[in-house]
């Protein structure tokens, strides 16, 4: 391992903006209003890398709190740094597995998740996030009608993801092959958290790969 590597995985432990997973006591789940203090909307992003959707959205929406979850404490740090670099108190970042990730929610105790440029996974389906084996973990701590977010570049990943839903029923909201050439079909505030761009948006876009976008939620019976 690198000596920057090295760095940030020894500084991450020292931000007050970034929880290392830890296997937990029965119960001993974290309560996250407790930790931001209010009790505001919490949006989830599962695998957000370097974090620059849940910084993004952070500075966007200040009456909402956002936790960026990824196992690579190199990115959590870039997205973590970022966020104590701007003064942004609505946002967390949980260094886990998202195989573990219902151990660290509560029951309806989120509302919205994003999977931004989720690996496609492409010989191994049920490691995708939008599976439904992850998906059922998700209905766990999901609130009732809880928004889930897929935008990617992988043609692979969102096929996938748009047969599920129609597979089992999923409520879908939107559906857009190409997000910049058809993004009036949004309402305003989607096109405003459109144009947040991770790295991988920008590495891929301009490799001429065209971006990806829907939006749906999971029915009672899932949970």
């Amino acid at each position: 391992m690198g000596k920057e590597k090295l760095m940030r995985f020894k500084a991450i432990k020292d931000f007050n903006n970034v929880t290392e997973f830890q296997f937990k006591a029965e119960n001993n789940i974290p309560i996250w209003k407790d930790y931001f203090g209010n009790d505001h909307p919490l949006i989830v992003e599962l695998g957000c890398g370097k974090g620059e959707y849940s910084v993004g959205l952070a500075k966007r929406y200040a009456e909402k709190n956002f936790i960026g979850a990824d196992l690579k404490g190199n990115r959590i740090f870039i997205g973590a740094r970022d966020a104590i670099l701007n003064s942004l108190n609505n946002v967390h970042f949980l260094r886990t597995r998202i195989d573990f990730i219902t151990d660290s929610f509560t029951p309806n105790s989120v509302d919205e998740i994003w999977l931004t440029f989720s690996d496609p996974q492409p010989k191994k389906p049920n490691k995708r996030l939008s599976s439904r084996v992850f998906l059922e973990r998700y209905a766990q701590f999901l609130k009732p009608n809880g928004k889930i977010h897929m935008k990617t570049d992988s043609d692979l990943l969102f096929e996938y993801t748009l047969e599920q839903i129609n597979k089992y029923g999923y409520n879908m909201h939107y559906v857009l092959w190409d997000v910049y050439g058809n993004i009036e079909q949004l309402p305003q505030t989607l096109q405003d958290e459109m144009s947040i761009k991770t790295h991988y948006e920008k590495l891929f876009s301009s490799r001429g790969s065209t971006i990806k976008y829907c939006q749906f939620s999971l029915p009672d019976n899932l949970k």
